[in-house]
């Protein structure tokens, strides 16, 4: 069935809707993401919440839906844009095809479009409002998108504990993956995953050894009323932020944040550590930066950047145990060579174990 992607600087594309008919025009923020692999991934992501996906990659669903590698519960994209989606998939973990899954969750999966004119698009315009219909024409509203909501919808929304490990890790839940849980999981850690806006009270009543700030969707000024306690969190414990997580500990002590052009998406973003001047090739998801000019007064300095661009991709404390990574340290989807900064995590932990709480 012919449908329509309509960005909001006017161009459309037309392409084949390979999923059930929508009643409606889906709407979303559309963004690319540049990986060969992963897609099961990317779709079940909390931090894709209600953004339409375009692939680069042609062939997207050739190796199917498995029941091992989803990051969440459900899908989070609003819709998903490729060039070819509807090959038959063949991996012996597959249960089943990529239309299949999208279509049990209402899920626009728009086939035969011209991928590489959408990503030009975005690329010179920025990330944009786009929509999803079988309508030629579309006339845009006013955007009245309310991004806090979507950290309030991903995180959970009761206290759940994993593991029985002997070091104790609070993670703040502002939209999780579960790799991430995984990762902790396997370093030997009992994991509490806690609400976004549970209070510095609340954790210490749980007497955790650190602290891990998660991945999450939005705009991390939409939570600037939670910095303050964030920031007394941290202070009290050693903590590693990914991500979202990079950019609340950034704003919480006095750094600025900003929206980039068209952020990071993919699986081999190029990252070095100016401790070790080592580059990793990293997995990443993003739309918003740490603005590096604005560390300058505050008690924070880079640690990892951007090969490519320069941007900041982490920073550290200069006196207390935290440091944090824009990319997704766990992987998935990805290259796994910078997991060894859980390790490091860890290490943070061990040195600091036993220790009175008080460098907050």
């Amino acid at each position: 069935m012919k449908n329509y992607l309509h960005l909001a600087n006017g161009s459309t594309f037309e392409g084949e809707l390979l999923t059930k008919s929508n009643t409606k025009a889906i709407t979303g923020e559309i963004v690319f993401f540049t990986g060969m692999t992963g897609y099961q991934e990317v779709l079940t992501d909390p931090s894709y919440k209600d953004q339409i996906i375009v692939f680069t990659y042609p062939l997207v669903g050739n190796y199917g839906i498995n029941e091992y590698d989803f990051e969440s519960k459900k899908p989070h994209v609003a819709g998903v844009i490729v060039y070819e989606g509807n090959m038959h998939h063949s991996h012996y973990q597959a249960e089943y095809s990529l239309k299949e899954y999208l279509d049990k969750w209402n899920i626009p999966l728009l086939s035969h479009v011209d991928t590489r004119a959408v990503v030009k698009n975005i690329r010179k315009e920025g990330s944009m409002e786009a929509a999803i219909t079988s309508e030629a024409e579309y006339t845009f509203e006013s955007c009245t998108t309310d991004l806090d909501a979507y950290v309030a919808e991903v995180s959970t929304k009761e206290i759940v504990s994993y593991g029985n490990g002997e070091k104790h890790v609070v993670m703040m839940d502002f939209g999780y993956k579960k790799s991430i849980l995984d990762s902790l999981l396997n370093q030997g850690c009992r994991v509490t995953v806690v609400p976004f806006d549970t209070t510095y009270e609340q954790v210490k009543g749980l007497n955790p050894d650190g602290i891990l700030l998660s991945n999450g969707p939005g705009n991390p000024k939409q939570l600037t009323h939670l910095l303050g306690n964030i920031k007394k969190m941290i202070s009290s414990y050693p903590t590693l932020g990914i991500c979202l997580g990079h950019q609340l500990a950034s704003l919480a002590f006095g750094g600025d944040t900003k929206k980039m052009l068209f952020g990071h998406r993919g699986a081999n973003q190029p990252v070095v550590d100016l401790q070790t001047n080592r580059v990793y090739m990293s997995s990443q998801n993003h739309s918003y930066e740490v603005d590096e000019a604005s560390l300058e007064e505050t008690s924070l300095q880079v640690r990892f950047k951007n090969v490519n661009d320069g941007t900041v991709e982490g920073v550290m404390h200069k006196e207390l145990p935290i440091f944090t990574t824009q990319f997704h340290p766990e992987a998935n989807p990805g290259p796994a060579e910078s997991s060894v900064h859980f390790n490091e995590f860890l290490q943070l932990i061990n040195e600091y174990s036993g220790r009175e709480k008080v460098y907050a």
